[in-house]
């Protein structure tokens, strides 16, 4: 397989995704999810807060990452690169089931501590509760965009690809309609068809409604979401100079920016939903908040404030999982505290951070310094040039 040498590359795409990946690990692992700042909680339903743009800005960036990445064969469809295509969508899927999977035994095990039980019982009935494992999520959500898309770049011409953007987003917003889709309820065609497809006790369930906000037809829009970051991806590298760069990103950002906002009076942006305006917008948001940083790092070359997130996304994949399983471990190993049993999170939050700094002060520090802790493992990563890809 013919491979192209691309020497183009942009810190400032590093440094973006490394951003989001910070900005995901902050906004999952408060102290305590009842005292969380406004602008680091998602939108209860229509709506847009900061923290309901990090998902989205990574996703915008996995588009242009998987052009960049196919460049190299020349966007070939032949059997090694629908390989590597089908491989790396599978474990990236499993791995996040194995996420769930993970924290549903520990929930599960602390749920049968009321039964008598001997300890390898309760182990074994925990680590085999398959019939209540959450099948989507995040992981799973980026394992099938990448994989629809990588698989949609080798197969058609790319001039084509605007067309199936917005052919998707417009057939999405077709069935929103009809399916009473933008009401929060389980009469809502996305919860209709996950209930149908992967029933409610593999289901995330928001506010007593088994509702999936990575459900199965809302991975329709989420593909769309990660073509155009594909296509913005060809847009780079087909360009040299960093100020063109620039002002086809701002371009770019400019037209969907206002694109989402003005027809969210009659779609309204909302993440739940993956909403078609919801993807205009946060791409339109992403493109030109990665055409400012190109700006600042790439053609100003001021990079010293950049080092911390670089650490972040040179592995994003693998600190997201490794942060995921730390949080799990944090939340579910017990110790002694005053002769009761308390997570290790709950001890650091409960007793040094929320006495001191308050309750939601408290809970946010808590969350930065679960952050600093993965970026030193990141850092180190980084500083041996260790890069794990998943």
């Amino acid at each position: 397989m013919a491979q192209v040498q691309v020497n183009s590359r942009l810190l400032s795409l590093d440094v973006l995704r490394g951003i989001t990946i910070a900005g995901m690990i902050l906004v999952n692992n408060p102290g305590s999810w009842a005292s969380i700042y406004a602008p680091l909680g998602h939108a209860a339903w229509n709506g847009l807060t900061p923290t309901d743009l990090v998902f989205p800005f990574f996703m915008f960036i996995m588009g242009i990452s998987t052009f960049i990445s196919l460049r190299k064969f020349n966007f070939e469809w032949n059997g090694a690169t629908l390989y590597k295509i089908l491989k790396r969508t599978f474990l990236i899927f499993v791995i996040g089931m194995g996420i769930g999977w993970l924290s549903l035994s520990f929930r599960t095990f602390r749920s049968l501590e009321t039964e008598e039980l001997g300890f390898l019982e309760r182990f074994f009935r925990a680590i085999k509760n398959f019939e209540n494992i959450r099948i989507l999520g995040v992981l799973q959500r980026l394992a099938l965009s990448y994989g629809a898309t990588a698989i949609i770049a080798i197969l058609v011409k790319h001039k084509y690809i605007p067309y199936i953007i917005v052919g998707s987003l417009l057939g999405y917003f077709v069935l929103l309609v009809m399916g009473n889709g933008f009401e929060f309820s389980e009469q809502n065609i996305i919860s209709v068809v996950d209930r149908a497809v992967l029933g409610v006790n593999h289901m995330y369930t928001d506010s007593g409604l088994h509702f999936e906000p990575e459900g199965l037809l809302s991975t329709l829009p989420s593909i769309a979401h990660v073509l155009i970051g594909f296509y913005a991806g060809k847009m780079l590298m087909q360009t040299k100079d960093n100020h063109e760069r620039i002002q086809h990103l701002f371009i770019m950002g400019a037209i969907l920016t206002f694109a989402g906002f003005l027809l969210s009076y009659g779609c309204p942006i909302n993440k739940k939903i993956w909403s078609p305006t919801f993807v205009l917008t946060t791409c339109g948001l992403a493109s030109t908040f990665l055409a400012l940083l190109v700006w600042i790092i790439d053609v100003k070359g001021h990079k010293r404030w950049s080092r911390f997130f670089e650490s972040f996304g040179v592995n994003p994949l693998f600190i997201y999982v490794a942060a995921a399983v730390l949080s799990i471990l944090i939340g579910n190993i017990f110790i002694m505290n005053a002769g009761e049993p308390v997570s290790i999170k709950g001890f650091i939050y409960g007793v040094y951070l929320q006495p001191y700094l308050g309750d939601y002060f408290g809970s946010f520090v808590y969350a930065a310094l679960f952050v600093a802790l993965n970026w030193v493992i990141g850092s180190v990563l980084y500083k041996k040039q260790i890069y794990i890809k998943i």
